[in-house]
């Protein structure tokens, strides 16, 4: 029952919202104790997870489900969705032509997710693909992390969940010229 299938996927989209919103509240908070922490320079270390999980549960507080809504690939699917809706009731009296075309607009939107950086979780403008396990990421975001690391002398593991590459290098990131031409011209249509 499609009506079904596309509630059961609207929850798991909104569910995937609340957790993004969970994670994002939970590294502001995580963020701003260590501001804190940098500022007051106090002479004894406070309990950090203390004042992480206040910080937290006053942004956490603050929810409302409108935020759900808002949510930036909420409201992308939601789109899409609408798209795919118009093109089957408007589209073609051929229930395989309409059907082909859902497939398209999948095969579509599954590329378009391979143009969103896995650490800034936003559209890439400058990608850059790791010619050790071939991930592609934002540019500054990969070296800032790699700056970040070298810093404290540990090695950066492949931001891409499920990737076994432990040693991510610069000198091992190339700019991934074609995944930007196709973002360019995704984005000028």
């Amino acid at each position: 029952d499609d009506v079904e299938d596309i509630k059961r996927m609207e929850d798991v989209m909104l569910e995937y919202a609340a957790m993004d919103r969970e994670l994002n509240h939970y590294m502001r908070a995580v963020e701003e104790t260590v501001n804190q922490i940098k500022q007051e320079k106090p002479e004894n270390i406070p309990d950090l997870k203390k004042l992480v999980k206040e910080k937290f549960a006053a942004l956490e507080s603050k929810n409302s489900d409108s935020d759900l809504q808002e949510n930036e690939k909420y409201m992308y699917f939601k789109n899409q969705l609408k798209e795919m809706r118009k093109q089957f009731c408007h589209g073609s009296d051929n229930d395989n032509d309409a059907i082909e075309q859902i497939d398209e607009d999948i095969a579509v939107t599954q590329s378009q997710m391979n143009f969103i950086c896995p650490i800034t979780q936003m559209e890439m403008k400058r990608p850059v693909r790791n010619k050790v396990c071939g991930h592609t990421y934002e540019e500054d975001a990969i070296l800032k992390i790699i700056q970040t690391r070298k810093q404290q002398k540990k090695k950066v593991r492949c931001p891409k969940i499920g990737c076994s590459h432990v040693d991510v290098k610069g000198s091992d990131l190339v700019p991934d010229e074609a995944l930007k031409r196709a973002i360019d011209s995704q984005n000028k249509q």
